[in-house]
């Protein structure tokens, strides 16, 4: 059964486990699209776009190192709970101020949606060092490789049923039937995380304190070669080459399109990764993997900038799924790396720091596209954040040798 491409899903709590960030992430996904799409129909700022991923990434930040510190000295699954409930309550308050076709925002203006959305990155903030801590814990070693694939694969999954979803319901219902959508998907996730058995923490590190803890995980990160080449790469990838926040632009002025073209089109990246993530599971990388992470992020960005010159929605419709099919590659790559090379009492510590380099980029990203788009426009910057990421992909190749002639973990 190890061998096998299914042999992860076999494992009861694994399924429990990537059915609870399936819905999380389908939730999450969903909100974007119509807190996107709200905001803009409100303000039409671009700016205002990027100001979204901006609340939900300085909160973020602020507390990832904390909570992979929390993540390995607290029980994991404790803190899921804790951390989807937030959720749960941020999407209920954001599904109350939209009553009304949003009036009362309307009047009041769009405030009260950014601080939710700060709450939301907080309980992010947390629950990212916490999953990528407690998954290990569900497998044997044998199947571990085969779990890290199969849960990127749900978790694209989710990237792709998430946007199209809320443009569906928010183009042929209304905001408030999303908002409902994305509350009840919120408390399916955290029913299921409850029917998991809680595990009993690794030994902890030896340091004393938690400033010296957190220390440990940082230098971990910093003194590995390989790790510190991977997460640096995608950061500046998704920091410049992104296009998510601008998307709603594209498709009502660019495209000539409405919200529901507009869930489409940020499914289409994770269609192209989903399935990349189900060929990966049948045949794994055995080889090269440096200069395929590498050639996949460059990929990456010439898709993106494909994608902004494009004035025809189906091509960038396919420059888009071209974009996550490089992206899905990097993904199981650099998680493959992450989960491997880091030991078991140290995984809050370094998904924390990874966090804050890829993580929390996607939402300052956001912010990065929505300050280009203003000074640039939108098309310009978006080709800009692409040729940024080819540069980056050059000096990571040039600099990072260790990365470069990586062939396997083994």
């Amino acid at each position: 059964m190890p061998n096998q491409p299914y042999a992860a899903l076999y494992v009861r709590d694994f399924r429990l486990f990537v059915a609870t960030r399936f819905f999380t992430t389908l939730a999450i996904n969903l909100q974007a699209v119509v807190v996107g799409w709200q905001i803009y129909a409100i303000t039409h700022d671009p700016l205002s776009l990027g100001l979204i991923g901006l609340a939900e990434a300085l909160p973020s930040i602020a507390v990832s190192l904390y909570a992979g510190h929390v993540a390995d000295v607290v029980a994991r699954k404790k803190i899921i709970v804790i951390c989807i409930s937030t959720l749960l309550v941020c999407s209920v308050a954001l599904w109350l101020m939209s009553w009304n076709d949003a009036a009362w925002l309307v009047q009041h203006g769009v405030f009260p949606v950014y601080a939710t959305i700060f709450i939301s990155g907080i309980a992010r903030g947390f629950l990212t060092p916490a999953n990528f801590a407690f998954m290990p814990q569900l497998v044997t070693k044998d199947v571990f490789r085969n779990a890290i694939t199969w849960n990127s694969s749900f978790w694209q999954t989710a990237l792709i049923a998430g946007p199209a979803l809320g443009g569906l319901i928010y183009g042929f219902y209304d905001v408030q039937t999303a908002y409902v959508a994305d509350v009840l998907l919120t408390a399916t996730a955290l029913s299921l995380i409850i029917f998991i058995p809680g595990r009993t923490l690794p030994p902890t590190t030896v340091e004393q304190g938690i400033t010296e803890k957190i220390k440990a995980g940082l230098k971990f990160v910093f003194n590995n070669k390989i790790i510190l080449s991977a997460i640096s790469l995608d950061l500046f990838a998704v920091l410049f080459g992104g296009a998510v926040a601008l998307l709603p632009v594209f498709a009502n002025d660019i495209l000539k399109t409405g919200p529901e073209a507009l869930g489409v089109l940020r499914s289409a990246p994770s269609v192209g990764a989903l399935i990349v993530a189900f060929a990966l599971a049948h045949f794994p990388i055995e080889k090269n993997m440096g200069k395929t992470l590498l050639w996949c992020v460059a990929g990456f960005g010439l898709s993106m900038i494909g994608f902004a010159l494009s004035t025809w929605f189906w091509l960038s419709l396919l420059f888009l799924f071209l974009s996550g099919v490089f992206d899905g590659v990097s993904v199981v790559i650099r998680s493959t790396l992450l989960q491997t090379l880091t030991p078991e009492n140290m995984k809050g510590r370094v998904s924390a720091v990874n966090n804050i380099f890829i993580g929390s980029s996607n939402e300052i990203g956001m912010f990065e596209s929505g300050v280009a788009a203003r000074i640039l426009g939108v098309v310009n910057s978006v080709v800009f954040g692409g040729c940024m990421t080819l540069l980056t992909v050059i000096i990571t190749a040039w600099k990072s040798p260790t990365l470069r002639k990586l062939q396997k973990l083994e």
